[in-house]
């Protein structure tokens, strides 16, 4: 099974640290729905885990959430592709859970649901927290520069991690490779 796990602020959509609260403001980083697309008929499970504490915080409900999820797979199968497994922590950061990034419980959650070893699968992230996870079950740790990948660059990240502009260059990375 080739399986990519991605983040999602920031990743596949615009980031705010006021928050993602509603459908209006859940808005796709550009090329990046078209790169799960492609991934996806291309042969790869695209598999999202995202910590979303604004749910803990009273920000916005389940119900937004779903629907930010929903349209992200409207949007992608438009294009021909899928979406698979999405995992997310509606916890806060000081709940003690271990499905918040950068514990690896939701890659975990990733991994037992498709049953494979996260081992060398790429975990696409723009915080020190995602690539954290990505250590913590030895994935391999792939930064963008889109959200606030930049901001994590500039203070230094783990050795091993690759670093690409943006969703739709891992895209075109893998699928290039793949076919080559």
């Amino acid at each position: 099974m080739k399986l990519l796990i991605l983040d999602r602020d920031g990743v596949i959509n615009q980031d705010s640290d006021a928050y993602i609260k509603s459908l209006d403001e859940w808005i796709p980083i550009p090329g990046s729905i078209e790169a799960i697309a492609q991934l996806s008929k291309t042969g790869w499970t695209v598999a999202v885990a995202t910590n979303q504490s604004g749910i803990a915080r009273g920000y916005y409900s389940l119900a937004t959430l779903d629907a930010m999820h929903a349209r992200l797979r409207e949007l992608v199968a438009a294009q021909g592709g899928e979406v698979g497994l999405i995992v997310y922590c509606p916890h806060g950061p000081d709940d003690g859970c271990d499905c918040r990034k950068p514990r690896p419980g939701m890659l975990r959650t990733i991994a037992n649901h498709y049953a494979v070893d996260l081992a060398g699968v790429w975990f696409v992230g723009d915080s020190k927290g995602d690539l954290e996870a990505a250590r913590a079950v030895d994935a391999q740790p792939v930064l963008v520069r889109t959200g606030k990948g930049e901001q994590t660059l500039s203070k230094g990240v783990p050795e091993a991690t690759l670093i690409f502009d943006d969703l739709a260059s891992i895209a075109s990375a893998l699928i290039h490779t793949q076919a080559g």
